[in-house]
């Protein structure tokens, strides 16, 4: 393999490879790169607006894990304490 065709080759080859490499990284959400190698900054207007929605998503549910962990712990110690002490406490609740 002499000459140009090992020239030819080495560029199909390197050029492929920027193709298939730009192709996974789109496919997974990744900025693509230019012919030399710069990352190419995908712009989405919405970008802070998603931000934004999806931080209030996540304070919202970890205050829901928050009162749920507290349920649970309640229910834990409700099974698990004697049923006479379980008994004074509801007793307890009612004379309020």
């Amino acid at each position: 393999m002499h000459g140009p065709w090992f020239a030819l080759a080495f560029v199909m080859i390197a050029m492929t490879g920027w193709v298939l490499n730009n192709l996974i990284r789109a496919r997974h959400g990744y900025s693509i790169s230019d012919d030399w190698g710069r990352n190419i900054e995908r712009s989405d207007p919405d970008a802070g607006r998603n931000l934004r929605l999806l931080t209030g998503e996540n304070e919202r549910l970890t205050a829901q894990v928050g009162r749920l962990e507290e349920r649970i712990a309640v229910l834990e110690r409700i099974a698990t304490d004697p049923a006479e002490r379980t008994a004074r406490e509801i007793e307890a609740l009612r004379d309020r």
